[in-house]
């Protein structure tokens, strides 16, 4: 997320920087040593901290196969899920920092970390940032019937009735929750958050009318806007997505300042050898350089996000510090 805090990097100025940094930082793999060899001398696992099927585990995936074919090894995904993402992290925390343990992460990593106190993870202190892989915006949708057609109505109906317009989200402390604090503490309006296990049931319910809003990824709410059951209000971010070319931006939807995105990066054990690091950093963008790969992001209306581990290292400080203000903003108590 960009929210503009003091000294944080805007993701405009870190898309910028990342070509030439990473060009800087990046070592042939030969240079990085394993415990018997040049890295990687053997397989490499991908922690995922969610269910097989999810998106994050999707991205894990394609990262596996295409770093495979990158490094000429052997990159295999390995599903932890449970606590909202906190057991796979932790694992990976706890693991050895030799190079052959990643964790691949999204937006929870620093939601999560910054709203849950039973996480027990420290995202800046306890991780070794390798790579950006791709990030996209999610979208605000509404009930057809609700009398709100952008979010400067939504604003203004929300004000006008305090509390009664309601929101589901994937559950308490992820980004579909936080997003909605966000818009609360910017706009001074009091809008009912309902968690749900997932974005899913929770749209079903404002197709059928029980609740009035979500937000969520582009691909799980394409369908339901293309064939009218849902209305588009904006998408989260600073820009237009390509994939909702007609839906505004938060910028221009009268909200400059929030840019909230759902990212996909990978990490590492703290105190992970740079060259280990720097060496699946090149590969990464490498791979997300890939037509193939372009053209699977696009259909996840995504966009690949190169640079360098320590621009990762800026994104993931920002984020993490950005949500912590707005938990702490609206005084949220989630357990």
């Amino acid at each position: 997320m960009n929210v503009k805090p003091m000294g944080a990097l805007s993701r405009r100025q870190a898309l910028l920087l990342s070509a030439g940094t990473a060009a800087s930082l990046a070592l042939p793999a030969a240079m990085a040593q394993g415990p018997s060899g040049a890295y990687p001398d053997r397989p490499v696992k991908i922690v995922v901290p969610f269910a097989p099927g999810a998106g994050t585990d999707a991205m894990a995936r394609l990262v596996a196969q295409k770093l495979g074919e990158v490094l000429n090894a052997s990159f295999v995904v390995d599903n932890r899920a449970g606590a909202s993402g906190a057991i796979g992290t932790q694992f990976v925390a706890q693991s050895p920092a030799d190079g052959y343990t990643l964790l691949l992460v999204a937006s929870p990593f620093t939601t999560v970390a910054a709203s849950l106190p039973s996480a027990n993870y420290d995202p800046l202190r306890q991780f070794t940032p390798v790579g950006m892989i791709a990030s996209g915006p999610l979208v605000w949708a509404a009930n057809t019937k609700l009398p709100a057609n952008n979010m400067k109505e939504l604003v203004s109906l929300a004000k006008q009735k305090p509390g009664a317009l309601n929101y589901g989200s994937a559950g308490a402390g992820g980004v579909n929750h936080l997003v909605l604090e966000l818009l609360k503490a910017r706009t001074g309006t009091f809008i009912t958050h309902i968690p749900y296990r997932g974005v899913a049931p929770a749209t079903m319910d404002m197709i059928g009318g029980q609740i009035h809003l979500v937000t969520g990824t582009i691909p799980a709410l394409l369908p339901f806007i293309k064939n009218g059951s849902v209305k588009p209000l904006a998408v989260t971010s600073a820009k237009r997505s390509s994939a909702l070319p007609d839906v505004p931006s938060m910028a221009e939807a009268g909200l400059p300042g929030i840019d909230v995105v759902n990212y996909f990066a990978l990490m590492a054990p703290a105190g992970t050898p740079p060259a280990i690091v720097n060496t699946l950093n090149a590969a990464i963008n490498k791979v997300v350089a890939m037509p193939e790969v372009i053209t699977r992001f696009k259909a996840d209306a995504v966009e690949a996000a190169p640079g360098s581990p320590a621009l990762l290292g800026h994104f993931i400080e920002a984020d993490y510090r950005a949500w912590r203000n707005v938990v702490k903003t609206q005084n949220l108590q989630i357990e």
